[in-house]
């Protein structure tokens, strides 16, 4: 199946890639995109390596899982130290990817892509569009979409190369998935405050939100309106400045956050941040926040589970995104109120992996991987009409 991916509609391609080029693009002809065969990528389905040494790009595509349709996943840029940092995370973010699709029954599958580079520094106009020349080859495999590094914008530029792209500030377009991710967030937040009080009122409960980037910005200004007492922190100290006076809340660092008292936790950046060093620190009730792979192991939601600490598995409470830009590649066409309603309800799934999880005696984490893996065994949610790209009409 790798090498049929790579081969597959490749005639095709080549003439888009030339259209592109006498439309103006300057797509480099020092692109190549190279199958990985590491111990590493066992278990997926493919994983690809993608070089343009004349415009410094080094990245990574990964499709992890294809079971109920093809893989759908944004394109993170990022200044990893080294090439195997940046493989381990494509290859978490697409499984990921994977058990978010099956849990939300989107009828896609998991997959990922990397670019290692500083994203205010590095990042190009010319370095996008030879990226989306990768993705076009992949002919349909994996469709990109926004991530960490990557904006909107980007994606625009991504899509001069490739129609295999969402989430575009176009009219037949879902736009910017942020607001959506936000919002799945806010009522996965809710659905622990009733899981923990017996109701999911947010007026005086602490929340503590670790980075305020294009999700965790929004999550905060949810939040306060719902009337929770916040606790903030970011890197950017002017950014970290301003909304927390804007919302009233308190402003600690990077390192404190992890370690304040509080009802709720919600890592809102970087994955990993619950390991051994973090778990004996926690003074909180509650984790339910929108970053990617929040625990650095499986088994630590064990140990959380055995502090008597509510999770709300990651790739459950994050889905909005998803779940938006999956509704514009619907045969009808986007339109917003759909995956509102279906965001929305994140709060039920949620509620009732704690039950199942409570029931069978196993962590939450667990509970939510069954799900996934059970709906990927009996093809439960699995495409049965190929998705419309609206915006390359």
């Amino acid at each position: 199946m790798s090498t049929q991916l790579l081969d597959q509609k490749e005639h095709d391609a080549k003439k888009r890639l030339a259209a592109l080029i006498q439309e103006g693009q300057k797509i480099s002809s020092g692109l190549q995109v190279e199958k990985l065969s590491l111990p590493a990528v066992k278990g997926y389905e493919l994983v690809v390596k993608v070089t343009d040494r004349k415009l410094n790009l080094v990245g990574i595509i990964a499709i992890h899982n294809t079971e109920l349709g093809p893989a759908l996943g944004g394109i993170r840029i990022q200044p990893y130290a080294t090439f195997g940092d940046a493989l381990e995370d494509a290859l978490r973010l697409a499984k990921g990817m994977t058990y978010k699709s099956a849990v939300a029954e989107v009828g896609f599958g998991g997959g990922k892509s990397v670019i290692i580079a500083d994203p205010f520094k590095q990042k190009t106009p010319e370095m996008l569009l030879a990226f989306g020349a990768a993705v076009e080859k992949l002919a349909g495999s994996y469709i990109c979409a926004e991530d960490m590094g990557c904006t909107t914008e980007d994606v625009k530029v991504v899509r001069k190369a490739t129609k295999y792209v969402v989430g575009l500030p176009h009219e037949k377009s879902s736009g910017d998935p942020g607001p959506f991710t936000a919002w799945g967030t806010f009522r996965g937040i809710q659905s622990a405050i009733k899981k923990l009080y017996g109701t999911d009122s947010l007026e005086g409960r602490t929340v503590a939100v670790q980075g305020l980037g294009n999700v965790g910005s929004h999550l905060a200004e949810y939040l306060f309106w719902a009337g929770a007492t916040l606790i903030l922190s970011d890197r950017d100290a002017e950014k970290l400045e301003r909304l927390t006076a804007k919302y009233g809340a308190k402003a600690v660092s990077t390192d404190e956050i992890l370690k304040v008292p509080c009802d709720v936790l919600s890592p809102c950046a970087f994955g990993g941040v619950i390991n051994d060093q973090t778990i004996p620190q926690l003074k909180c009730k509650a984790i339910a926040g929108c970053a990617n792979n929040q625990l650095l192991k499986d088994s630590h939601a064990n140990v959380l589970k055995d502090r008597g600490i509510l999770y709300a598995p990651d790739f459950v409470i994050n889905a909005g995104g998803l779940l938006n830009v999956a509704a514009e590649l619907d045969d009808e066409g986007y339109n917003p109120r759909s995956p509102r309603y279906k965001v929305h309800h994140i709060y039920d799934t949620l509620l009732a992996i704690y039950e199942i999880a409570e029931k069978n005696r196993e962590s939450t984490h667990s509970a939510a991987l069954a799900l996934a893996e059970y709906r990927i065994k009996y093809g439960i949610g699995k495409r049965v009409v190929p998705p419309t790209f609206h915006h390359s009409a």
